[in-house]
């Protein structure tokens, strides 16, 4: 017999949800069976898949062993001595970090172990022990939002799993305001506007196409655009996501005549200028919260900005 504690992190879980993380060679299946035959079972009483976790409950499961002999877990955080990180903003809820190009935000972005965001957030809450993970059961710091291993900008941990839930659904209600500064070849016309079209990804060459018909599988992209600048045939523009979508801002671009500088994928590379990858950085994110924001209802209203995005400056020199 094996117990759980309830902490933090872990209240509110479905217990089938929070099975499938802390005991995740129990198939599902069998799991179901376990709930009905109250070998599993909350505060010695039998529970149902769906009930939900309070905290300070103790979860006792009467299953054989095996099933908590788990495969070695990469704790690829422990390999980084000194995290790397541009941090904007921390409190005990969320950290917003500045990802620079070529960092991977994700290990299954191609990036070496230890060498992505998540990594080096990981070891750096871990150095602070704000995230002692031999005391979780379910639960560690992760990414709420991603953004391509070669786009800098922008990205938000959540250090609870309350901060986590709540984020992911003001992102998924689209509560967050977030703006992106690239350079075009061209001058857009007219100077503020709207793309809008469907978005069809090939996941094969992960590359998206964009359509003005719907077609099987496409989705709506939506981006509001607004050029700032314009000199020697490029233009610095300020793009709103209205969907957020792969690649949105470097397809629409591209479709509408206007590829991003650098952006070998959906352009082609300029001989003039020395740029291997997109000039594309989510710099700028505000918190508009429409509906309740429970834990972090104070982010409300709250704006934040990267301090310098270097192709601004090396472009344009502002």
């Amino acid at each position: 017999m094996k117990e759980f504690i309830i902490g933090p992190n872990d209240a509110g879980q479905r217990l089938d949800r929070f099975l499938a993380k802390s005991v995740p060679l129990l198939p599902a299946s069998l799991a179901q069976k376990y709930i009905r035959l109250k070998r599993i079972k909350l505060d010695g009483k039998r529970a149902e898949r769906d009930t939900r976790l309070p905290e300070g409950a103790v979860l006792q499961l009467y299953i054989n062993d095996e099933f908590f002999d788990t495969p070695k877990q990469e704790n690829a955080y422990l390999t980084v001595a000194a995290p790397k990180l541009n941090i904007i903003y921390e409190d005990e809820n969320i950290l917003l970090v500045d990802k620079k190009p070529g960092v991977a935000v994700h290990p299954h972005d191609g990036a070496e172990y230890g060498k992505t965001l998540i990594d080096h957030i990981q070891a750096y809450l871990y150095a602070k022990r704000e995230w002692r993970p031999r005391e979780e059961n379910a639960f560690a710091p992760a990414l709420c939002n991603r953004i391509d291993r070669n786009t800098g900008g922008i990205v938000i941990a959540a250090k609870t799993a309350e901060a986590l839930r709540i984020m992911n659904q003001k992102i998924k209600d689209r509560e967050i305001d977030k703006r992106y500064l690239c350079i075009v070849h061209g001058t857009p016309k007219p100077a503020e506007g709207k793309l809008e079209g469907q978005l069809f990804k090939d996941e094969k060459n992960n590359r998206v196409f964009i359509t003005k018909k719907a077609q099987p599988g496409s989705k709506t992209c939506i981006t509001l655009y607004k050029v700032l600048q314009s000199r020697n045939g490029l233009s610095l523009v300020e793009c709103e996501l209205i969907t957020g979508r792969t690649h949105q801002i470097r397809a629409q671009m591209a479709a509408a005549g206007w590829p991003l500088l650098g952006d070998g994928k959906y352009g082609k590379l300029d001989k003039r200028y020395d740029r291997k990858y997109q000039a594309l950085y989510s710099y700028q994110l505000t918190f508009r919260f429409t509906t309740d924001a429970g834990a972090l209802s104070y982010l409300d209203g709250k704006s934040f900005r990267v301090p310098e995005v270097d192709f601004v400056q090396e472009y344009f020199g502002c």
